[in-house]
């Protein structure tokens, strides 16, 4: 049954039958075949450049039915196919440069995301849009990072004093950099989502779990697939699944990693309270991009009656017919829906309420010794975007039925 719906597009089968990590003859025969079904080409481009898929897209229809492709088009693509790539070795250049700098200074550093993933999950740095990088590295050596990180021209996004700096890591997971010259932006986590998502993986809950890489002709650490898929999960779930290259993601990991052990992955979620999160991410895999599972999860998945809602939701905005992202209110009711328990949701609303955040130390900047009226401020000035009466109504949401049938 397609997902979407009997009146999908052909631009949008074309682009999902593309958007596999792995190609088989049956796949590569259903892509020649839509490529040949009055397939809008501008439109489909708009799709791929939406979605961060053009790159996999080109390469797809390159290989398998070149002939299919209009030249102007075939042109376009693959001029964004090239300059991607360059970019995207651009930016691993400066990831290893930076590894090594990290390590001749004792600290340990896991990239994850960005170059990693295209390289593990799709095999190629072409194949992956990417525009930043992300490191993770214990909490103890951020300031030390810093310093290095100063030294090489990178500077904070934030301006922030000693004690809104100190205030900050505690209540933060990542510090922002830009290098002044070539303009690349650098994540430094020390934890993989803010405290309100229900993940808060470090590198020392991981410990022994790294597992090497190669990228490049170099080895580095990363995570392992099982920490990687919830991981993949969560962030789609951060951003609502509002690119299809979200979803690429986690079904491309499950098609490469097919020993993967989902026994850990399940009790790893149980243990964080995102069950929901994982089921709903693996959920869109298989239903999409026919990611296969086994039995036992999607048993799991089928006994939450809230997966087939959740989806529709996303199916809702994934191909909707003008751009736009959520706003601010949807996002926040999105990830209540997505959040199974009761408390769960309790201490989402907590931490997105209480502790102050980068954003409150931009709209108002206080001297060190006023610092604690941040966190009596942040919920009034929340409070102007979310109202009570509906924080508690989607704490405890009305059950809703939506069948196969009636999505979009």
């Amino acid at each position: 049954m397609n997902p979407l719906g009997a009146g999908t597009r052909p631009e949008i089968s074309l682009l999902l039958s593309c958007s596999r990590a792995t190609i088989d003859s049956k796949h590569a025969h259903r892509i020649k075949e839509l490529s040949q079904n009055n397939i809008d080409w501008n439109n489909l481009l708009s799709l791929a450049g939406r979605h961060g898929l053009t790159p996999i897209l080109f390469h797809r229809l390159n290989s398998i039915c070149p002939e299919a492709v209009p030249g102007p088009i075939r042109s376009r693509l693959e001029n964004h196919f090239n300059a991607n790539l360059g970019y995207n070795r651009f930016l691993t250049g400066e990831m290893l440069r930076l590894l090594n700098l990290f390590e001749n200074h004792g600290i340990l550093a896991v990239p994850f995301k960005g170059p990693v993933l295209a390289s593990s999950v799709y095999g190629d740095l072409s194949l992956r849009e990417f525009s930043d990088l992300d490191m993770m590295i214990p909490k103890q050596h951020v300031l030390k990072a810093k310093e290095l990180l100063l030294s090489q021209r990178y500077l904070p996004i934030l301006k922030l004093s000693p004690v809104q700096e100190r205030a900050y890591i505690q209540s933060e997971y990542e510090y922002n950099f830009t290098h002044e010259r070539t303009g690349i932006r650098l994540e430094i986590h020390w934890k993989c989502f803010p405290w309100e998502l229900p993940f808060s993986l470090t590198l020392n809950d991981i410990g022994r779990r790294l597992k090497r890489v190669r990228i490049m002709d170099r080895e580095v650490l990363t995570f392992p697939p099982e920490d990687l898929l919830l991981i993949l999960c969560i962030h789609g779930y951060k951003h609502c699944w509002e690119a299809l290259g979200l979803i690429c993601d986690v079904a491309g990991l499950i098609q490469i990693y097919q020993e993967m052990d989902w026994d850990l992955v399940t009790e790893e979620a149980h243990r964080y309270g995102s069950e929901r999160i994982l089921f709903l991410g693996l959920y869109l895999a298989k239903d999409l991009l026919e990611a296969n599972l086994p039995d036992k999860v999607c048993q799991r998945i089928e006994s939450d009656a809230k997966m087939d809602i959740l989806a529709h939701t996303v199916y809702t905005q994934l191909f909707r017919e003008k751009d736009g992202l959520l706003g601010a209110p949807e996002r926040f009711f999105f990830h209540l829906r997505s959040i199974k328990t009761f408390w769960d949701r309790v201490l989402y609303c907590y931490f997105l309420m209480v502790p102050p955040y980068f954003a409150d130390f931009l709209v108002l900047k206080l001297p060190s010794a006023l610092f604690f009226l941040y966190y009596l401020i942040r919920p009034f000035r929340l409070l102007g975007k979310y109202s009570v009466g509906r924080i508690i109504n989607f704490l405890m949401p009305p059950e809703v039925s939506v069948t196969k049938e009636n999505r979009v």
